[in-house]
């Protein structure tokens, strides 16, 4: 294991140990939060007894269409805006602000467009996650070494060769980032979506047992979310470091 792997295991584990100290000295009321061995074990009777079953494949699925979408589209948009100055000059300083606005205000508008169902929560995770796409397709193609594409002018290659052999290549480690964030603001926009305004999926149950004062589920559930995300996020990580070693071949 590497060194840096190894210090952020230990900075967890001691973090881990902490908060279990504290519980059991009882320096933390189990009213704010429960020890982390407790919402092991309530991970573990979540997982085993099935009730949560069809919240977590729908929270999956509807993060899973959302990257989908964002991934498919925001690099679309991405190449179209590059190609016309005109379009970038337009929109670009909008995209840089865009997080400023709380895309959680548009839910009754996609009510009324789609329905009280999971189209409206992957529609705000989509416009949480497609901006990061749009800016890491733009950047990736900004940084595509002009000698290359010289050299492609130069064997004349047609446009579409030289999407595929030299601009799609060079610019991949800026389009993996973009897939990075798009799954992470995905996640973010379908949990907090389902928190606030859905009633299902696994947001909408750590809500509920949160109303409810179950705080045993409630951190059972969390505990559930937070490692799904470590693990997707640690899958790409080094999927992304494979890219970067071979690109630099």
């Amino acid at each position: 294991m590497k060194y840096r792997a190894l210090v952020t295991l230990a900075v967890v584990l001691a973090c881990v140990l902490a908060l279990e100290l504290a519980c059991a000295l009882g320096w933390v009321a189990r009213t704010v939060i429960i020890p982390p061995s407790e919402m092991v074990g309530s991970l573990s009777d979540i997982l085993w007894s099935g009730e949560f079953n069809r919240a977590i494949l729908l929270t999956l699925t509807n993060v899973m269409i959302s990257v989908v979408i964002s991934i498919a589209a925001g690099f679309v948009l991405g190449v179209a805006i590059h190609a016309s100055d005109f379009l970038r000059r337009a929109v670009e300083p909008y995209l840089a602000s865009y997080y400023a606005v709380p895309t959680f205000i548009f839910y009754p508008v996609f009510i009324v467009l789609f329905g009280v169902n999971s189209a409206a929560i992957i529609a705000i995770a989509v416009l949480l996650s497609i901006v990061a796409m749009i800016t890491a397709t733009m950047n990736g193609l900004d940084r595509i070494p002009t000698v290359l594409l010289r050299t492609a002018r130069i064997m004349r290659l047609s446009p579409v060769k030289t999407a595929l052999m030299i601009q799609l290549p060079a610019a991949a480690p800026y389009f993996f980032t973009g897939a990075r964030l798009s799954v992470a603001y995905s996640f973010i926009g379908v949990i907090a979506s389902e928190f606030i305004l859905s009633g299902d999926g696994l947001g909408y149950a750590i809500a509920y047992a949160y109303n409810n004062f179950e705080n045993r589920q409630m951190y059972g559930l969390m505990l559930l979310i937070v490692i799904a995300v470590t693990l997707v996020n640690m899958t790409l990580d080094r999927l992304d470091r494979r890219l970067q070693s071979r690109l630099r071949r």
